[in-house]
Formats: C-alpha cells, structure tokens, sequence
C-alpha cells in the first residue's frame, strides 16, 4: 500500500488527488512505524505531517489552483535523471532485502528485559517534561512568534479588500444602520408618462 500511494502521488494528474495520496502513504509509514515498535514516531508522523503539513498543502492546492498542463511540460525532459535516481535506489532496496535482516542477539540481563517492558513514549515523555523542560518551553515560545508573525504578514490592508472594523459595527447605533423616511401614500403620475399613455391605441 505504501509503494502504491508513492507512485500514484507522482501519477495523479489531478493535484489534489495526489495530495491525498500521500496522506495515505503518510498513513501507511506510520503502520511500518508502529509495527517496529517506535509508536511515537508513528503517532509524530501522523499529527505532525498528515495533520498540518498535508492539510497545509491542500489548502495552498485549492487556494492557487494550479494549472498542471503547465506544471508538466518538462516532465519528458527530466525523466531520464528521475528514471536513473529511481533505478539506484530500487537497487539499493532490493540489495538490502536479499540480503536479508539478521536479529541481533538477545540480551538476557535484567536492565534489557525492563528496556523491553517500558514503552518508549512514556520515558521519552518523561525525559521532555522532566531533564529538557526549559529547551522545550523555548521552543514552543519560538514557535507561537512564529506562527503569530505569519499570521500578521498576511493581514495586509488591501485597497480592493472590504474590510470592516469590527469595533465601529460594535459602536454603531440605530439612527445610523435605519433611516425613516416620510412619503406620500399616493404619488401622481408625471405628466409626460399619463400623455404617453394618452396616445396609445
């Protein structure tokens, strides 16, 4: 499943489509993750790419709606590298695979056996919360400036864009949203418009 998306999201015509697959490629690594016992890069993979970065893209892929013939009249000319860096690499895996994986010898002391029994995540938890709280606390600051300060690069005054402040629609009264006017119940019709009327058959 996980070859399949990869090639499909280089095949796709359609680039949201591709985009898709490669939320389920990104789905499938997760599953290789998990089945060699590392669930917390598993579940980083998951959150972190498949529930930002992917939805990231989509959005930016919906929003500049790209056109792909464009997009793909140099494919022809850069398949031969593509093919040729395609090829080293499937060599590389297959020399990999028949050589076979070997298992390391088992350790039989006490501290291997709790290592086996002691989830990764929950000590790698620990570890953040506990030696590396600080860095982490950094981090997260330099982050939130970070996403705050794109949010105001992107926040703009357009000439063409109707923006309104919200602090004057909160202040705004009724005499200025409604306007009562005083009109007659009958108007009479313009002389011009009765004579037209006057003249026709």
């Amino acid at each position: 499943m996980l070859l399949f998306a990869a090639f499909k999201v280089i095949t796709a015509r359609n680039t949201v489509h591709a985009a898709l697959y490669l939320v389920l490629a990104f789905f499938q690594a997760a599953a290789v993750w998990i089945l060699l016992k590392a669930e917390f890069l598993a579940i980083t993979l998951v959150l972190v790419y498949v529930g930002a970065v992917m939805v990231l893209f989509l959005f930016v892929v919906m929003m500049l709606d790209i056109n792909t013939d464009s997009v793909r009249k140099g494919f022809w000319k850069h398949f031969p590298l593509a093919g040729t860096v395609g090829a080293i690499i499937a060599l590389e895996m297959s020399y990999v695979l028949m050589g076979g994986f070997h298992e390391p010898p088992k350790v039989t002391s006490v501290p291997g056996e709790i290592a086996a029994q002691v989830s990764n995540t929950k000590e790698l938890g620990k570890m953040l919360y506990s030696e590396y709280l600080y860095p982490l606390e950094v981090a997260a600051v330099i982050l939130l400036v970070a996403m705050i300060a794109a949010i105001a690069l992107t926040l703009r005054q357009r000439k063409d864009s109707k923006y309104i402040n919200p602090a004057d629609q909160v202040r705004v009264k009724r005499a200025d949203r409604v306007s009562l006017v005083k009109m007659k119940p009958v108007v009479a019709a313009p002389a011009a418009l009765a004579s037209a009327e006057e003249k026709q058959p």
